[in-house]
């Protein structure tokens, strides 16, 4: 028995150690300012994926902080998307900020709690999202699995819906930043992916 509980000691102390080496810290400071752009196609672009047709809907540029990441493995949205990111801008990238927000992720949805708010409410909403991530390339998917929660990135890529062939289900991305709740996470046909700061 002291064998088995040493043992688990020595894993949840490798565990402990991978955790704080596995997430970025930067210190305080708004690490990205700026709000996310995003502009309306001219015209519909469509993409056949495996089984699926993705429709773009609006060119998509952020430069953002991971607040959290999510692999996925199950299920039809991990065919085509299978790691998820909250990311955050503006106070919401300010570590002196965020380290009075507890964030997770679970399900496809991010979620926040607070004992007391550091900003309003609103910004926390506004400033921050959970985002599906499509791969466009094997350079964005090779650098979506090296993306540690605090790094910086930068991401361009279009809002995109997603339906099966046979038309038996559908996925819509979010075009807005002011919604929250279900369909309130961005569907993001990604690009071009970059890790400013790690």
């Amino acid at each position: 028995m002291k064998k088995i509980i040493f043992w688990l000691l020595i894993i949840a102390g490798c565990w402990a150690i991978y955790n704080r080496t596995s997430e970025v810290q930067l210190g305080p400071g708004v690490m990205a300012p700026a709000d996310p752009q995003q502009s309306t196609l001219p015209s519909s672009v469509q993409h056949r994926v495996n089984e699926y047709d993705l429709t773009e809907l609006a060119q998509f540029d952020i430069k953002a902080k991971v607040l959290s990441k999510k692999d996925y493995h199950v299920g039809r949205e991990a065919d085509l998307s299978p790691t998820d990111l909250a990311l955050g801008w503006g106070n919401m990238s300010d570590e002196s900020i965020l380290e009075d927000i507890k964030i997770s992720q679970s399900g496809r949805f991010y979620y926040w709690r607070v004992d007391s708010f550091p900003i309003p409410r609103k910004e926390i909403e506004t400033h921050s999202a959970n985002m599906h991530l499509i791969p466009a390339n094997d350079s964005v998917k090779s650098t979506l699995s090296q993306i540690k929660k605090g790094s910086i990135i930068e991401m361009s890529g279009s809002l995109v819906n997603v339906m099966a062939n046979n038309g038996d289900w559908r996925w819509s991305s979010s075009l807005t930043r002011n919604d929250t709740g279900n369909g309130a996470c961005e569907l993001v046909w990604v690009k071009s992916l970059r890790i400013v700061i790690e």
